[in-house]
């Protein structure tokens, strides 16, 4: 059990020792390449006007967004998981996703005016979707996940559908919100990253501490009666965090989808069930694989910025198919 508890550690140890390697590679990659030596300069306030410009003004900002955002969703992912008892769920198979979307769209082309609200509508939204899916799911004898997942698809082909409406309807306004519908990052800057950073680190606090409540979950029922939990209750409370954590992520960069998927599958692999370990390295691989997905992205089809919604759909779908072929859902 110690050596087991030791080799967790070094693992999740070893994936934030990636992380850090691949903010600096993706740090230094782009139009103008940058050694270690002067991102660091840079990062400690010693580069030169060019250094800083573009690491303090555009690759810094979109490197922590990446990385914010990967965990908002990996994270998601995990807890939606958890809650319906499918490996399948995730924020984007299960509708949350789309149904902040629509709400964003809607603010974006129909009533920009209340764009400061946009945060807000993307959770109202998200959570909408998520009650259609429980509702649509519901059986009595509770929720099944393949009930879910035919829920999910019922859902996401209905907003999908308002937001082929909303982008007929409002076509002149679309050019405007069509990075963001592409799950892009290009364009954002600090400024955004100083918007979403505060909701973000609320949402991850109050993740871990639901690890326990997700043990719980995962256990079955019989344990949760043991323990005297409501697993309503639970599930309640993990699903608002869940669907908040991909609001915020919806609301900033638009859609991406299979993070939440991809990444507790992987950590799940690496370092087993327990969301006590889950979690941690959830996180750390959840920003590794988006940031690697925006900086493949916006480098190898250079001077063409291919959006990372696009890069992990390339990506996500054929594993996807490997999960449901080796029999994992």
């Amino acid at each position: 059990m110690l050596v087991h508890k030791k080799a967790t550690g070094i693992t999740i140890g070893l994936t934030f020792v990636l992380l850090i390697l691949a903010i600096i590679v993706s740090m230094g990659l782009g139009s103008v390449h940058f050694s270690p030596m002067e991102i660091i300069k840079a990062l400690f306030g010693n580069g030169g006007e060019v250094s800083d410009t573009i690491l303090w003004d555009i690759r810094i900002p979109r490197v922590m967004l990446a990385a914010v955002i990967g965990i908002n969703l990996a994270l998601s992912g995990a807890m939606l998981q958890a809650v319906m008892n499918n490996p399948l769920a995730d924020p984007g198979l299960t509708g949350v996703s789309s149904g902040a979307s629509v709400a964003v769209l809607f603010i974006l082309l129909v009533v920009p005016q209340f764009s400061t609200f946009i945060p807000f509508a993307a959770i109202i939204g998200g959570s909408l979707s998520a009650l259609m899916v429980y509702a649509l799911a519901w059986k009595k004898r509770g929720i099944t996940p393949i009930r879910v997942i035919l829920a999910g698809v019922a859902v996401n082909s209905v907003f999908g559908g308002i937001i082929g409406l909303l982008s007929i309807l409002y076509s002149d306004k679309l050019p405007g919100a069509l990075q963001w519908l592409n799950g892009s990052m290009s364009g954002k800057g600090m400024g955004d990253l100083r918007v979403m950073l505060p909701y973000s680190v609320v949402g991850w606090i109050v993740a871990l501490f639901c690890i326990r409540q997700a043990n719980i979950l995962r256990l079955g029922e019989q344990v949760a009666l043991n323990l005297g939990e409501s697993l309503n209750r639970v599930r309640i409370l993990l699903s608002f965090v869940a669907v908040y954590l991909a609001a915020v992520s919806v609301s900033t960069v638009g859609m991406i989808g299979f993070v939440g998927l991809v990444v507790p599958h992987m950590a799940r692999m690496l370092v087993g069930s327990d969301y006590k370990h889950l979690i941690p390295m959830s996180i750390g691989l959840g920003a590794l694989v988006l940031l690697v997905a925006d900086t493949i992205g916006r480098t190898f089809f250079a001077p063409l910025d291919i959006p990372a919604g696009i890069v992990m759909a390339v990506v996500g779908g054929p594993y996807f198919l490997y999960l449901m072929r080796k029999g994992d859902v």
